[in-house]
């Protein structure tokens, strides 16, 4: 099984469709453990899309989590100063899916916000 993060697989995605994109995520370490800040405490990523200009923020999650983080976003009240900003909020989902006794496919869901 692939190892490679949603997180990282958004970048890749929103980098080939023409955006300029980082992780803003934080891990922070805490005595014992590390404990991951989200920006704003909703995105993992800002994706910049100069030719349509768009700014995105973006929370990636896998397929079954998203009804979570969706409640998660909507619920956090910058969110709508962000919107009022001009700003874009997507969340992705990652899965890997396909028909049985074929081989999986990682996949994406995206919706906005």
């Amino acid at each position: 099984m692939s190892k490679t993060s949603p997180t990282s697989r958004s970048l890749k995605f929103l980098r080939l469709h023409g955006c300029i994109a980082e992780k803003v995520e934080q891990r922070l370490p805490i005595p014992g453990r590390f404990v991951t800040r989200d920006l704003f405490n909703c995105f993992d990523v800002i994706a910049i899309h100069r030719e349509r200009k768009l700014i995105i923020g973006v929370q990636t999650t896998t397929i079954s989590n998203m009804a979570k983080r969706r409640k998660k976003i909507l619920a956090e009240p910058i969110m709508a100063a962000w919107k009022e900003a001009g700003g874009y909020i997507h969340l992705h989902g990652w899965a890997k899916q396909g028909p049985r006794g074929e081989k999986k496919k990682w996949v994406m869901r995206e919706e906005e916000l």
